[in-house]
């Protein structure tokens, strides 16, 4: 997300930075182009028009800290304009209140409501230790009740059936007993898609919010429809007291105007993005944080949240036990390297939140496709327990086996046992302690070094 405003802002914003004095002139020419790559970016008009004159109010005639040079004054106020625009900061669901706290989710059909129950529930078991039931009042849509009943199984969360010849208010009204009844901490509706146009279906909701009196109303919206994300959720929010907004599907948008139109023209904060298909794909939202990233400043505090919540404690440790015994780095080492590294969203996904990482040539960002790291595990799965213990033992005809077992070429089983022979190697440098030598192995391991293939 944001990758092209990203660049075209790092870009704009590189040229204003060395200067001595802001004046006028060179402030215009770089608001220009900060005004074009917020339009490109699909961001709606007025939230672009007040942006530039809030960011030209504070900028011209400003006091220059002693620390900063002028330029670094200017990308300062931009960012923290950009977090204004944004909601200043998190803003989380209200679930102070007699329980169960009951949340219904709204929006377009399509947009991700039910998928996002079920890691909205998921988070709140999990990060909150709340006792959470989930429900379906979509009786139009086929399979959309049995859809919501797996994904509450797959993740551990429990699921109030309902059919589609029960009316929605009928099926709310239910749930909300059944939650009194059996002391859950939250009860989460999900309703089917509805266009802001079609009044009936409008009505419908209604009636549901005012069955259930809801504490969050939550608008589920698809971040790929930019600028029209915002106008959409704003005519929900006329219908309906939303209390905030989950952007879905933000991994597959480049640009990001909802995000930074939705509050703006809505007035209601961004509480969730959805970052991925995977059930704990679902991410708080952080204004400044997500600022921070759109200037290529990287998000780093995001990162060691990923870190904590999914790198695998006990392989850590495991690993960590073998360096103190200065037992070797394997093949079966190696995979769960790979696996914990998939579980906080690829490479690419890490290098998004690291500073700089704009700045990247796009020829490096090319090697570095997570596809590559799926054919690496693929590949690992495909050998004995004594080959990945004992990597020495994969000569010729072995070789054969694992590349057909993986469905790929023995040239891919050669790669990858020349890259974990370096990464041996890394490992090696470590256990001796000599930090200038493992830097110098890792640096060799880089894009441009020949760790990532198509080299």
């Amino acid at each position: 997300m944001f990758e092209n405003l990203t660049e075209r802002l790092s870009r704009t914003l590189k040229n204003v930075s060395g200067r001595g004095r802001l004046t006028d002139d060179n402030i215009k020419d770089t608001l220009r182009e900060v005004r074009m790559a917020l339009l490109e970016a699909d961001v709606a008009l007025p939230v672009v028009r007040e942006f530039v004159k809030r960011v030209k109010e504070r900028a011209v005639g400003t006091e220059v800290s002693k620390s900063l040079t002028p330029g670094q004054e200017f990308i300062k106020i931009v960012q923290a304009e950009l977090e204004a625009v944004m909601g200043e900061e998190n803003e989380g669901l209200d679930l102070s209140c007699q329980p169960p706290a009951v949340i219904l989710m709204a929006g377009l059909q399509g947009a991700g409501k039910t998928t996002s129950v079920g890691k909205l529930g998921k988070l709140l078991k999990e990060r909150d230790s709340k006792k959470v039931l989930v429900v379906s009042a979509d009786v139009y849509r086929p399979a959309a009740i049995k859809q919501l009943e797996t994904l509450a199984g797959d993740v551990g969360i429990d699921f109030f059936p309902s059919n589609v010849e029960q009316k929605p208010v009928e099926i709310a009204k239910a749930a909300l007993e059944h939650g009194k009844l059996k002391f859950y901490d939250v009860v989460i509706v999900d309703t089917a898609g509805r266009l802001h146009v079609d009044e009936e279906m409008m009505d419908e909701i209604k009636d549901v919010h005012k069955t259930l009196n809801p504490v969050e109303t939550l608008f589920v919206v698809d971040a790929m429809t930019g600028q029209d994300a915002a106008n959409t959720a704003k005519a929900f929010n006329d219908a309906l007291p939303l209390t905030g907004v989950i952007l879905t599907k933000v991994d597959g948008d480049a640009r990001g105007g909802a995000a930074l139109s939705v509050r703006h023209i809505t007035g209601k904060p961004i509480k969730f993005l959805g970052v991925g298909e995977k059930t704990d794909a679902l991410e708080p939202f952080h204004p400044n944080r997500v600022a921070s990233r759109i200037l290529g400043m990287g998000d780093v505090l995001s990162l060691i949240e990923d870190l904590e919540r999914n790198v695998d404690k006990q392989e850590a440790e495991k690993l960590a036990k073998k360096f103190k015994d200065k037992k070797g780095f394997d093949l079966e080492d190696f995979r769960s390297q790979l696996q914990q590294m998939k579980n906080m969203g690829g490479m690419m996904g890490m290098l998004d939140k690291l500073p700089g990482m704009s700045q990247l040539p796009s020829d490096v960002k090319d090697k570095v496709d997570d596809k590559v790291f799926v054919q690496m595990e693929a590949i690992i799965n495909s050998m004995t327990k004594g080959e990945r213990a004992h990597p020495e033992l994969i000569k010729g005809s072995r070789k054969k086996r694992i590349a057909a077992g993986s469905g790929t070429q023995v040239q891919d089983v050669n790669r990858l046992l020349k890259q974990f022979t370096q990464m041996q190697k890394m490992m090696k440098k470590m256990q001796k302690g000599g930090m200038k030598n493992m830097m110098r192995q890792m640096k060799g391991m880089m894009p441009g070094g020949g760790m990532f293939p198509g080299r």
